[in-house]
């Protein structure tokens, strides 16, 4: 221990500060990418509803949707990508360019481009697409109407009659 009446050790002085370390810049952490087994392929635009979550309504937007959760009400995204993960559960009307299924849905199905339904998909309903693939072990009740590009759509043209209000006779 230093005293100020020793001789001795004259290189520390009282009035100085003592040296402080300098502090270490704080690292940057980036978590590392994990993906689990039923996690879709990274995309730029894409939105998930997870297990947990429950939408009922209609779901619209202009980028891709991967739901894991449980969807009931309509799905307009045309343009885009649906996928329905091993734990979806959809009751909806689909509108979209690609639609893959690996859970369950209910509803109807109107692809620009193409519907896949994987091994362990179900689908109850009909499918309007150019493509459409079925893999061994799925599931699927419905009618398929397969359209070339640029097709008319029968049924867009059947809906404003469909959609008419009644005429009341007096």
């Amino acid at each position: 221990m230093w005293k100020p009446n020793q001789s001795g050790n004259s290189s520390q002085s009282p009035s100085t500060e003592p040296v402080r370390p300098a502090v270490p810049p704080t690292p940057t952490f980036e978590a590392p990418s994990v993906r689990t087994p039923n996690a879709p392929p990274p995309a730029a635009d894409q939105a998930t509803i997870g297990k947990s979550l429950v939408v009922k309504g209609e779901v619209t937007g202009s980028e891709s949707l991967y739901i894991d959760g449980k969807v009931e009400g309509a799905i307009n995204l045309p343009g885009n990508r649906v996928t329905i993960g091993r734990n979806g559960q959809v009751t909806a009307n689909i509108t979209a360019r690609e639609i893959v299924v690996l859970g369950k849905v209910r509803g109807n199905m109107n692809a620009s481009d193409r519907v896949d339904i994987r091994s362990e998909g179900s689908l109850s309903g009909d499918v309007v697409a150019q493509r459409i693939s079925i893999e061994d072990g799925a599931f699927f009740k419905g009618g398929i109407d397969i359209r070339k590009p640029g097709a008319p759509d029968k049924a867009a043209a059947a809906t404003p009659a469909a959609i008419a209000e009644p005429v009341k006779v007096v």
